[in-house]
Formats: structure tokens, C-alpha cells, sequence
């Protein structure tokens, strides 16, 4: 099956070190990996190697839905790249790249055929706007 690919992309006032951590360690997962206030992130697990498992569960604050996310990892390049693919075959990949004093992160992911294609940038754009923000607060 073939999917829309979709780019999302945020610039990162940090240390590479700092951006990876924050990206990738559990601890700083549940702080930022959610696209709205309403919403928590109340756990995460992250085997950061070829075959490992990213997981994740996404909650509605108000217990009225949940799920998990979970994604098997295809290519771990420490503080360069991840790509990881979803149980449906999607694939997502984000890099990391030093500009200056900064790192910027691009993500592009395989839309599902659910949900209009606007919605889903919205929302991993949102996400990746809370790791922006989670990151800036983070002493290096």
C-alpha cells in the first residue's frame, strides 16, 4: 500500500545531546507526547535499537479515550535519525540536524486513511511543538 507522506518540522534552541535525550528518554516522553492540553501521556517505553519497541499511551485527561502507539525501530543513527514503521505498514522518520546554536528536527510520516490529511499534520505538528517547548525548559 502506498500512503501520503507528510512533513513536519520544528527548530530546537538546544544542544544536540539535550534535543536527543528529550526526544527519546521515557522521562521527557511523557511530558510532551500529546497534541492538546486535554490530553496526557502517562507512560512510555523506548528500546532505542534496530528491532527495538517505542510505546507510548495517550490518554484523554478525562478517561474518555486512550490508546497506545507503537512503533518497531528500523534504523536507530544516535543524535542523527530514527525511522521506525506501525503495525499497519506506515513508516515515520525524524532527523536531527545542528543549525548554529540550534537543532532542527523534521519528521515525515505515512498519513493514515482515516482522518483528513490537515487533521493529522495539525496534530503531529502540535506534538512536536510540545517536545519544542519541553526541550527549551530543560537545563543543559
Amino acid at each position: 500500500m502506498t500512503f501520503q507522506k507528510i512533513t513536519i518540522e520544528a527548530t530546537i534552541s538546544s544542544d544536540l545531546q539535550t534535543a536527543w535525550d528529550s526526544y527519546t528518554q521515557p522521562k521527557h516522553i511523557t511530558q510532551w507526547n500529546f497534541a492538546d492540553d486535554s490530553w496526557h501521556c502517562p507512560s512510555a517505553e523506548n528500546d532505542l535499537q534496530k528491532g527495538g519497541k517505542l510505546k507510548s499511551r495517550m490518554e484523554a485527561k478525562d478517561g474518555s479515550f486512550r490508546f497506545d502507539f507503537e512503533g518497531i525501530y528500523d534504523v536507530v543513527e544516535e543524535k542523527r535519525r530514527l525511522v521506525y514503521h506501525l503495525e499497519d505498514g506506515r513508516s515515520v522518520e525524524t532527523t536531527f540536524k545542528e543549525e548554529g546554536d540550534s537543532i532542527l528536527v523534521i519528521t515525515t510520516f505515512d498519513a493514515e486513511t482515516e482522518n483528513p490529511i490537515e487533521m493529522q499534520k495539525g496534530g503531529w505538528q502540535a506534538i512536536l511543538n510540545n517536545y519544542k517547548k519541553h526541550t527549551k525548559s530543560i537545563k543543559s
